[in-house]
């Protein structure tokens, strides 16, 4: 049975298969943020040897990221093995909603950043626009609390641009496209680190 305006719909599913598709072959030929991922998974891999974490942020979709990826780290990614310590910085509603009443929500992850790292963790923010307050906030603390930091974004990287050059700037200013991106970087980094740690399985 063929729904009214199943054709059309078909049409709209086939191009958006298309389109990202197509981010994703921009990926493939981008070398610089390839380089950047493999770069991040060896601080990854390091920080984890020294016995310090990742800590992840984000907002919205975003902030689903950062507990997906979170999550991949502590429990496992392809094979079984030891958790490995992360956490996302979205997830307690009590602190979220304390520190954006006492103190805005551009402090969000800078004020938990400041209570609950330490020097050698690895900070991922994540921002599709490059443009969230509280990300590029917890990017500016990190210096100071020698934690090294990665900002993923779209295409333009926005003001984070100018605060980092551990930049992964996914090639398109669609959001949807860039959050299946930021995914996808996050599952390779997550399956890396993996390996390297753990041994190839």
């Amino acid at each position: 049975m063929v729904l009214k305006h199943g054709r059309s719909s078909l049409n709209y599913f086939s191009s958006y298969i298309q389109q990202s598709i197509s981010v994703k072959q921009k990926l493939l030929q981008d070398d610089v943020l390839l380089n950047a991922v493999q770069q991040l998974s060896i601080d990854c891999v390091s920080a984890f040897k020294n016995g310090n974490k990742v800590i992840l942020a984000g907002n919205g979709g975003s902030a689903a990221d950062a507990q997906h990826i979170a999550t991949e780290f502590v429990l496992r990614f392809m094979f079984d093995r030891p958790g490995l310590p992360s956490i996302s910085l979205s997830t307690d509603t009590s602190i979220l909603t304390a520190i954006g009443n006492d103190y805005g929500f551009e402090k969000l992850f800078s004020r938990q950043l400041e209570a609950n790292s330490r020097a050698g963790d690895i900070f991922i923010g994540i921002s599709t626009s490059g443009n969230s307050k509280n990300i590029i906030e917890a990017v500016q603390i990190c210096e100071s609390l020698e934690v090294v930091s990665y900002v993923m974004t779209g295409e333009s990287g926005g003001a984070l641009s100018d605060l980092t050059t551990n930049l992964i700037k996914v090639p398109s200013n669609i959001t949807s496209f860039i959050q299946e991106s930021h995914i996808m970087i996050g599952h390779m980094l997550c399956g890396h680190v993996e390996n390297e740690l753990f041994g190839k399985q």
